[in-house]
């Protein structure tokens, strides 16, 4: 399949690294010069072009633009009937993406992480995501969401995972202010906690680290009364409403 990236930032880097070595022809834009040349001299499957070339040889079109600018530089492309069109951007939906990329098919919001570059990554996804599935699965997982709202849901729960990371930063830090080594902690503690919640969930998890008296149980009370639970549902409903 010959897969376009209008775009070649963090994200749309990290998911050409995921597509690399399978098959496609990936052509990415020129902006930004230095990842897309990367690219190109790291996958052999992947070359640049400008913008317009990118949507007249693609028949998958990917954009990682920014919101504000993505209206001005998709009015200027020419894409065509029978092009599908997938969307990194979140901040607009599919029927203004539809709008700019007409007479193509807008086809998906696709909001992946840098992991997907490595394989295993979380991909949430909004609108017909038949072709994502080809392209990505079982390398990674697709979260189908069934509309807009449960999407804006989904982005504020997804920063979950700044706290989560620096709690275990910080815990690792106390380790070496503690008699340990600061980087063998935390690798033994991202190990701990990908490992415990891979094959389980997460209120299980609460329930089977739950012996009274216990370490966990302790310190699950003391971080409770802190309020932390409830700083926590304050501040997705602050990035939910905006």
């Amino acid at each position: 399949m010959k897969l376009g990236f209008l775009g070649c930032g963090t994200i749309s880097s990290a998911v050409v690294r995921g597509l690399t070595g399978q098959g496609h022809s990936i052509i990415v834009s020129e902006r930004s010069r230095s990842a897309s040349a990367s690219l190109a001299a790291e996958c052999d499957d992947v070359t640049v072009a400008d913008n317009g070339q990118v949507v007249a040889q693609s028949d998958v079109v990917f954009l990682g633009l920014l919101a504000d600018t993505a209206p001005i530089v998709l009015r200027e492309l020419g894409f065509t009937k029978g092009q599908r069109v997938v969307s990194f951007i979140a901040g607009m939906d599919l029927a203004a993406l539809a709008d700019l990329v007409a007479p193509a098919e807008a086809t998906a919001i696709m909001l992946p992480f840098p992991g997907i570059s490595t394989g295993g990554s979380p991909i949430l996804a909004l609108g017909e995501t038949g072709l994502l599935v080809d392209l990505f699965e079982p390398r990674e997982q697709i979260f189908a969401l069934k509309d807009q709202c449960e999407l804006d849901a989904y982005l504020s729960a997804q920063a979950v995972l700044s706290p989560v990371a620096l709690m275990l930063a910080e815990t690792a830090q106390w380790l070496g202010q503690n008699g340990g080594d600061q980087t063998q902690g935390e690798a033994f503690l991202r190990a701990l906690v990908c490992n415990s919640l891979s094959s389980t969930s997460s209120s299980a998890l609460v329930d089977a680290l739950n012996t009274p008296g216990g370490f966990n149980q302790r310190l699950r009370r003391h971080m409770d009364s802190a309020g932390i639970v409830g700083d926590l549902t304050e501040g997705l409903d602050r990035l939910k409403n905006g």
